[in-house]
Order: structure tokens, then sequence, then C-alpha cells
């Protein structure tokens, strides 16, 4: 379809971004614009964003690319972000419960088979530090196409692997095209959402998008009855050709031509060293980021402990992952829908910290022996917790990021999604450190990871030092 402009602005009833937020790089504040003298149209809402907040273009807007018009196809919307967004855990967990069958298939040990989660989260890390910049400068809709395209071809070849250094090599370049999907939904988000509603939005999203991981190991437990690993990578092939035809003909561009940077690889990289300098950011981005790897070590090593250690069938892991991925859905809706304006993101946060560090504890402990000999239901209800504080973990964290920038959203949504990707593929391989006959190196990856999240959070954001309300964030002096 052709690309519609859709200026990315927000209500002022939605705005809450601090003080720290961005203007485009060598450009002054723009001044307030008179409303514009066409009269609207009947049919038409009207929005209670100020003139001065909406970028005017030179082409008249229509219906179907007012900003708010697409804020309110609700629906569509959410399906195709959250769609985007579940490339990662379908290209992971589909994966998951043929992991001991690559092992057995190729003659490789169980390490060697963690890497090829590595190799597609490392490709997933440094494609979106690519691809976020190039979408600020040549709007959503042409880089996102073109890493769809890219991932279709990838996940191809890898079902046609003959080693496992040739399906370590894909999964890199599959990873890479995947980046596109959930670095630009991400910046879409941004274009259309600020403050709380962008922060219920990615609550609303993680519904869509928590699917996948529920449904995605329940597929590959059943392809594996049907076929080998290979036909798992087959159908991920067909549902890349489905979702990019979906975005083809109903996703329309969200960054307006005026919006874009056209000042090439300075000005991307001027975008980019405000962004590593802002401190706020940043310790939102790595408490993230350790966040994410204590989510990855679950998923790199869980297929071992529960199929390996507790003697479970690909089919009961398969069940089990699902239900610790409803767990996280659940308690992602009460974020968005009880949560968020009621109390402040960052204390919400902390509280999801605080749940999975306890859970991580608990585990390590069990590992240990120290309550004795427990079976697969202590272990699994410790995982449940664990994963279900996810949902409140890590939405909040990207949009309280994302709160401090305004122009340049692709290069903050490639920062957050780089340093989450690039921790947990550091966290993938230390799992398997001490074998496949215990759980202790996942539980000491997870606690160590959460406590350093923790430690970013407090000593880079700071939060005691903004007063938080409502819709309001007021920064503190050192800020």
């Amino acid at each position: 379809m052709p690309e519609g402009d859709i200026p990315g602005s927000a209500t002022a009833a939605e705005s809450n971004t601090t003080a720290g937020e961005y203007a485009k790089p060598g450009t002054a504040a723009a001044e307030p614009r008179p409303p514009r003298r066409p009269k609207r149209q009947p049919s038409t809402p009207r929005s209670s964003t100020p003139p001065s907040s909406i970028p005017q273009s030179s082409k008249p807007q229509s219906s179907k690319t007012n900003p708010t018009a697409l804020r309110r196809t609700g629906l569509l919307v959410t399906l195709i972000l959250g769609g985007l967004t579940a490339i990662p855990p379908l290209a992971m967990d589909m994966y998951l419960p043929a992991l001991p069958e690559v092992t057995n298939s190729l003659h490789t040990p169980a390490t060697t088979v963690q890497l090829t989660l590595t190799a597609c989260l490392a490709g997933m890390a440094l494609g979106q530090l690519l691809i976020g910049p190039m979408s600020d400068r040549f709007g959503r809709r042409r880089p996102l196409l073109l890493g769809l395209a890219v991932y279709i071809v990838a996940t191809a070849l890898c079902a046609l692997a003959p080693t496992i250094e040739t399906l370590i090599a894909v999964r890199v370049v599959q990873g890479l095209a995947g980046s596109a999907g959930i670095v630009i939904a991400r910046a879409v988000v941004r274009d259309l959402y600020d403050g709380d509603a962008m922060a219920r939005f990615f609550s609303t999203l993680m519904l869509v998008s928590g699917v996948a991981p529920v449904i995605a190991p329940l597929i590959g437990g059943q392809i594996l009855r049907a076929t080998d690993w290979r036909g798992v990578f087959a159908v991920l092939t067909v549902i890349g050709i489905a979702l990019l035809a979906v975005v083809w003909v109903k996703l329309p561009e969200t960054l307006t031509p005026a919006e874009r940077h056209s000042g090439g690889i300075g000005e991307t990289l001027g975008a980019m060293r405000g962004l590593l300098t802002d401190r706020i950011f940043m310790g939102y981005t790595l408490a993230g980021g350790f966040a994410f790897a204590a989510l990855f070590a679950y998923i790199s090593a869980s297929p071992f402990v529960i199929q390996e250690i507790y003697g479970a069938s690909p089919q009961t892991f398969s069940l089990l992952f699902g239900v610790n991925s409803i767990g996280l859905v659940i308690v992602g809706q009460i974020n968005g829908k009880i949560l968020v304006g009621r109390v402040s993101l960052d204390k919400v946060f902390a509280a999801g910290l605080t749940v999975v560090a306890l859970s991580a504890t608990a585990l390590l402990l069990m590992s240990l022996g120290v309550f004795g000999e427990v079976g697969l239901t202590p272990v699994a209800a410790a995982l449940f917790v664990l994963m279900s504080a996810m949902g409140v973990t890590l939405p909040n964290t990207q949009a309280l990021a994302l709160m401090r920038v305004r122009h340049a959203a692709g290069s903050a949504s490639a920062l957050l999604g780089t340093s989450s990707f690039l921790i947990g593929a550091i966290a993938s391989p230390l799992v398997g450190v001490a074998g496949e006959d215990t759980a202790v190196p996942m539980a000491v990856v997870q606690l160590a990871a959460t406590l350093v999240a923790a430690a970013c959070f407090m000593a880079l954001c700071r939060p005691w030092n903004r007063r938080t309300t409502v819709g309001t964030t007021v920064e503190g002096a050192d800020s």
C-alpha cells in the first residue's frame, strides 16, 4: 500500500515526558503554531492535542493518516505491532523443545547448541543498533519491510542447515533481520503515544505478543510429533511470509518526512551520543537489559532443567512454558489496566525487580539442596512467579526510558533492544557452564542479573530525586 504520513503526536492529557526530552540535533525548540484554518469534518473526532505539538506538513492530512484515528483503530494496530514484537519469542521459543533433538541430530554438545540461541540474540541486538537509526532517517515502513524479507530467507536456510556451524551462522542473520520488527514496533509506539498512555499500550501489546511464548513451545512440541527440528523452521518461514504480507498491506508510515533525520551519519551519531550521556535513560536501559538477562537465562536453560533433570516430556515442558507466559500476560494487564496512572512507574518497576530477586533466590536454594530433594512442582512454581513479575518489569522500564526521548525514537529503541539482547546473549552460555545435570547456574545467573539491574536502577535513575504524580514527573536538580 502507499505510505501514508502520520504525525507522531500525543495528546496533552497523555503527556508525561520528562525534562530530559531531546530536541532534534541542531534545532531550537519549535514556536507554537496557530491552529489550522480548514474546518474539521463532522465525522472526525476532535483531538485535544495542542496545535503547537503537531508537526505541520505541506500535504493535507486525511482521516486515514490522522494520528488520533490510527490510535483509535485499536485492535488492528495492536495486532500488527504485537505480531512484530512476537518475532523473538517465535524464533526462539518454538525452537526450545527441539534443543535436545538438535544435540542428537547434529552430534554436538548442549553448550554448543545453546549458542544457536546466543547467535540469534546477538544478531537481534546488533541489528537493532543498525535498523533503529535507519528508521529515524528513512521512515518506519521501508526498513521494516526489508528486514522481514531477509528474515524469511534466513529462516528457510536454518531449516536446511547441514551442520551446527552453519546453523549458528544463519541464526545470526535471522536475528539481524528479525530485529527490524521489534525495534520499529517500539518506535511506532513512541510515534503515537506518550507518558502513561505509552506504558498502558506496552502492557496491552504484551497481551498480544505474550500469546507467542504461550503457543510457540506448544506448536513446537506438536511439530516434533510429526517431523524433526527442521520442520520448526519451516513453520517459522510461513509465519514470516504472512507477517510481511499484513505489514505491507495494513501498516502505514508513522514518521512524517518533517520529523525524519536528514543529516546522515553525523546526526545519527549525535543522537546516539545524547542518549548515551543521559544518565537516567541509560539507567533504565541497563536495568531493563539485566532484567531481560534473568528472563533469558530461564529461556535458554529451562528445556534442559525441566526435561533432562526432572524428566519431563517436550509436551510437558511446552505446557509449563505456556502457563508461565500466561502469568506474564496477566500481570502485564494488571499493570496496564490498574497500576499505571495510580502508582508511579518507578515504584511498580522496583516491586517487580524485588519479586524476581526473591524467586531467583528460592530457585537457587532449591537447586543447592537446602530444602532437600525437591520435585518439579516447587521449581515450576518459582519459575512461574519469576516469569509473572516480568509483566510489570519489562513494559515499565521501556516506557520510562522512552519518556526521555521524543525525536530519535528509533535510535532510543535500538539502544534499549541492543542492551537487552546483548546482555541476554552473554547470559545464555553461562547457564550451561556446569553441564546439564544441575540448575544452579541458571539460578545464579538470574539472581546476579536481577541484583545488577537493581543497582543500575538505584545508582543511575535515582528515583527518590523525582517527585512523580499521575501523569507528571518532576526531575531533581541532578538529573
